[in-house]
């Protein structure tokens, strides 16, 4: 498995460009804080800076954002043993379609993945 499709999430989100994942990785509590400020104005849930820990939605072991945990999304692609949804016989399902309307960007980073398959 290469580097990058590692840090790509199961819903085709690139977790080395998420803060979260960023702030963990740097130790930085300026961003942890930042962060945690910026999602609870956007998505309308108060957040803590403690909450702003993620080691990548594949991690086995790490630290995981409270979102990726309940992933409807994540705990599918595990259960059926995917690398990300683009690898599924039934992507495009009704699971991943929330997130497309959510973030359009993972429906262009998974249909490309999926384009890779396919040549």
């Amino acid at each position: 498995m290469s580097n990058e499709m590692q840090m790509t999430a199961y819903c085709g989100l690139n977790c080395t460009e998420c803060p979260t994942y960023l702030a963990t990785q740097k130790d930085d509590d300026k961003l942890r804080d930042k962060v945690a400020k910026q999602w609870s104005k956007q998505f309308k849930v108060q957040f803590k800076p403690s909450d702003m820990n993620c080691d990548g939605c594949k991690t086995e072991n790490g630290r995981l954002f409270g979102f990726c945990k309940a992933c409807e999304v994540r705990q599918c692609s595990r259960e059926k043993g995917v690398e990300t949804c683009a690898h599924c016989e039934d992507y495009d399902c009704a699971k991943i379609q929330g997130l497309f309307k959510l973030e359009p960007a993972i429906k262009t980073s998974l249909d490309k993945i999926r384009a890779s398959l396919d040549g």
